[in-house]
């Protein structure tokens, strides 16, 4: 009797168990059926469209040929992906810095008001950027970089530094002037954004911890970087991979500039944007493989991030 009643709880507990679980999954299935035909499929279609020889706009081959590793052997002795993948690593180097110091030290600032409503004005006034569509971001800033109208250049121009003749060309063939101007507009963009998720970790950060510091004499700098930047590490991960990724891929802010070869902005994602949907046939089997080339050039680099970024306190 006793090992019947022991095999009707443990089948009690396991129905229990079943039944909490199966909840979740009927829960979660619009979920994985959005992950699944939005994002797997396509990730799956793409790898096998990288192994065959698709013209898109050929109608002979316009289901591909299976060809094997033809198309990588290729891509990786294009001179093309080589100074495209070059360009977007400038661009990276360029805007992760500011997107991830100038966000934290503003919410250390923001964090420290003591008026509540003055906390929430900045908040607000940081956000804005943010709910700017693209499309609108992208005509203010060519404004502003305009070489003749702009606003930048008048006012360079107006306190002498200089002329017609030397004004800068914010968007020219010079690698790291333009990357860098588009790294200060996407630093700009997402200031606030950004800004918020260092305010969310610095609310969760005792603050008996900044008092017992200050007690033991350290000052405002200390206190930074002994108590608050540790703090943060996680969310330091989790935005320098995400701002990485989106960095070495970012391609709306490039298409702008159009699809000249020679202009900084053509990077690998613009070049394989070029062959799937502009050049030729359409190439789109050699395309897929640009962009797998790429994109594992990104994961090599975020797993060395979370390797060199990882907790060490265990």
């Amino acid at each position: 009797m006793a090992a019947v009643a022991v095999r009707g709880g443990e089948s009690s507990r396991l129905s229990l168990w079943v039944g909490r679980n199966l909840t979740g999954w009927i829960f979660l299935i619009p979920t994985l059926f959005f992950f699944c035909g939005w994002a797997l499929y396509p990730i799956i279609k793409v790898f096998y469209i990288s192994f065959t020889d698709l013209q898109y706009i050929d109608a002979e081959r316009k289901t591909g040929n299976f060809i094997g590793l033809s198309n990588y052997i290729q891509a990786l002795q294009d001179p093309q992906l080589h100074v495209g993948l070059l360009r977007a690593a400038v661009f990276t180097i360029l805007f992760l810095p500011g997107t991830i110091f100038i966000p934290m030290v503003l919410a250390v600032m923001i964090d420290r008001v003591k008026s509540g409503w003055l906390g929430g004005f900045y908040r607000t006034v940081l956000l804005i950027p943010a709910v700017i569509p693209g499309p609108l971001i992208f005509v203010l800033w060519k404004w502003l970089y305009n070489f003749n109208i702009g606003p930048f250049n008048t006012i360079l121009i107006d306190v002498g530094l200089f002329n017609k003749a030397n004004a800068p060309q914010w968007i020219s063939d010079n690698l790291w002037l333009t990357m860098g101007s588009i790294a200060l507009m996407e630093v700009w963009w997402g200031l606030g954004y950004h800004t918020m998720f260092f305010l969310a970790g610095l609310a969760s950060i005792p603050k008996e911890l900044f008092e017992a510091a200050k007690v033991d004499g350290a000052n405002e700098w200390q206190m930074f970087w002994r108590v608050t930047v540790p703090r943060l590490r996680p969310i330091l991960l989790i935005l320098v991979v995400l701002r990485f990724g989106s960095a070495m891929a970012v391609i709306d802010e490039y298409l702008i500039f159009g699809f000249d070869r020679s202009k900084p902005t053509y990077t690998w994602t613009v070049y394989m944007w070029d062959l799937a949907f502009q050049i030729g046939s359409w190439p789109q089997g050699y395309a897929a493989a640009i962009g797998w080339i790429g994109a594992a050039v990104v994961l090599i680099v975020v797993a060395a991030m979370f390797w060199v970024l990882r907790d060490r306190d265990g």
